[in-house]
C-alpha cells in the first residue's frame, strides 16, 4: 500500500519551499499531483527499481525540484522526453504545464508500463508514453523541444534524435558539470545557443541546462 505524502506536513513543506526558492507558482492541485507522483514512485520502486533514489525526501530535490529548474527555459507547445525512465523530467513539467502536449520516450517496458499507472493515476490528459528505442522512434510529427536527463552525451543525444527535431526547434539536455569534452564533438550542422547554471534547492553539486538548436546555413 501506497503512503499518502500528501498528508506529510514535512514532504510538502520541502517541495512548496523549493517551488518558492525556484520562484515558480504552483497550485494546490499541482503541489498535490507532484506528491501523489512521488508517492507512486516510492510504490513501484519497491518493486521494479526505477531510480536508485529511495528517499521520498531525496526524490523531491533530486527528482522533483531538479526536473523543474529548467522550467523557466521549456518553449514549445509540442515536447518529447527521450530516456525518459520513470517519468524525469517529463511528468513533473507536464504537471505543470497542462497546455503543453508531452510524449515520454523509453525503451525499458518497465519504467513504461510506470508511466502509464502514472498518467492514469494522476490524470494527465497532456502526457502520452511509448516504449521504443529513439533511433527506431517514427513520429507523426516532430517537436518544439527534445527533452533528456542523463540520457547519453550531448553529441550522441543530437545524433539520435535529430529526427525528432522540427527545423525551428531546441534540444534541452539536462547535465551536471559544464560537458565542454561532449560539445566539443557536436556535429557541425549543430550549435549551442546558451547554457543555464541552475540552482536547485537541497541538491549540491553542479547542474546545467544546455540549449541547442540547428545551425543557419546561408546561401
Amino acid at each position: 500500500m501506497s503512503r499518502n505524502f500528501k498528508s506529510e506536513p514535512a514532504l510538502r513543506a520541502q517541495l512548496e519551499k523549493g517551488l518558492e526558492e525556484l520562484g515558480l507558482e504552483c497550485s494546490a492541485h499541482q503541489v498535490e499531483q507532484l506528491l501523489d507522483y512521488v508517492s507512486l514512485l516510492v510504490t513501484w520502486n519497491s518493486a521494479y527499481n526505477l531510480t536508485a533514489i529511495r528517499e521520498p525526501e531525496r526524490m523531491i530535490a533530486l527528482h522533483i525540484l531538479d526536473s523543474l529548474a529548467i522550467l523557466p527555459y521549456v518553449t514549445g507547445d509540442n515536447l518529447i522526453d527521450v530516456g525518459t525512465g520513470p517519468g524525469l523530467p517529463g511528468i513533473p513539467l507536464a504537471i505543470m504545464c497542462p497546455e503543453k502536449t508531452f510524449k515520454l520516450l523509453d525503451s525499458n517496458g518497465k519504467k513504461t508500463r510506470f508511466l502509464f499507472h502514472a498518467r492514469c493515476q494522476l490524470k494527465l490528459q497532456n502526457l502520452t508514453e511509448v516504449q521504443s528505442r529513439v533511433e527506431q522512434f517514427i513520429p507523426e510529427n516532430t517537436y518544439d523541444t527534445v527533452l533528456s536527463r542523463a540520457f547519453t552525451s550531448v553529441a550522441e543525444m543530437v545524433d539520435k534524435c535529430k529526427h525528432l527535431l522540427n527545423a525551428e526547434g531546441r534540444f534541452l539536455a539536462m547535465k551536471g558539470k559544464f560537458p565542454q569534452s561532449e560539445l566539443s564533438l557536436l556535429e557541425k550542422d549543430y550549435k549551442v545557443d546558451v547554457s543555464h547554471r541552475l540552482v536547485v534547492p537541497d541538491v549540491e553539486g553542479e547542474r546545467h541546462l544546455i540549449e541547442i538548436s540547428k545551425a543557419k546555413t546561408t546561401a
